[in-house]
């Protein structure tokens, strides 16, 4: 593909910015909705906002790296931009859906491209049932927290909570405990991209646990369900030779 239409979306840092002005001084500029790719300069953070807004669109994203993480991001440099995008690998991604009901009745819906996480929101441990497809698995789970993750998000959070890297084309979900109190020192476990995971809080009133979806704070949960959005794909570009795939391994090996 040419990539002749090319959209500058940048964070709200100084850096960025000036990347973004001076890439349109050379490249022109054109409306997301009408472009052939979509470059975000920025972090992981804002390649995951610019996924998460531009998911009804068919361009892809190709981030460089003008922030503090880059997992995801190209190394930034202003020359042969059009000649990298020709020559990117294309890496696809199906996001995880998180429908969390609250105490109070009220339900959120959202998507996240990472991980889906549960956390406590006291000073006291969380406490949770875990069902997958139906069957309940472990009946009372004592802990600072639990995620599902992705297999693009599992070098993130996840791993920081010691989980294990998917490769990039495994049908497999993450499950990861922090903290683990009981069962003591429980990793989790892996699961078919085609499970339905579902938390249930249990003592909700003492021991109060807030939910997320890449980012975003739903507070004073008392059930998260986490399933594949498969009708739901995003779509990254990366420099020839630095993939998710070649990233994941090369990770697993430092």
């Amino acid at each position: 593909m040419a990539f002749e239409n090319v959209c500058f979306l940048a964070s709200r840092t100084e850096v960025a910015e000036t990347a973004r002005l001076r890439l349109i001084d050379q490249y022109g500029d054109t409306p997301a909705e009408e472009a052939d790719v979509i470059i975000a300069l920025g972090g992981d953070g804002f390649v995951l906002s610019t996924l998460h807004a531009t998911q009804d669109l068919a361009a892809p994203v190709y981030g460089m790296n003008r922030g503090t993480v880059g997992f995801l991001m190209n190394t930034f440099r202003e020359s042969g931009l059009r000649e990298r995008l020709g020559a990117a690998e294309l890496a696809e991604i199906n996001p995880l859906r998180m429908v969390a009901e609250q105490a109070d009745g009220n339900s959120t819906d959202a998507l996240a491209i990472n991980e889906v996480s549960l956390l406590r929101s006291g000073p006291q441990a969380a406490k949770l049932r875990i069902s997958v497809d139906g069957k309940e698995r472990m009946s009372e789970l004592v802990c600072d927290g639990a995620l599902v993750a992705t297999p693009a998000g599992s070098t993130a959070y996840n791993y920081s909570a010691h989980g294990p890297i998917l490769p990039i084309g495994a049908d497999i979900l993450a499950l990861t405990a922090m903290a683990a109190f009981r069962p003591r020192r429980w990793r989790g476990a892996l699961l078919p991209k085609t499970a339905l995971v579902r938390f249930d809080v249990l003592e909700a009133d003492k021991r109060p646990v807030s939910a997320s979806a890449d980012s975003g704070d739903v507070p004073d949960v008392v059930s998260v369900e986490i399933s594949s959005e498969n009708s739901i794909t995003h779509q990254i570009l990366f420099d020839p030779g630095h993939g998710l795939e070649e990233r994941l391994l090369r990770e697993q090996f430092v």
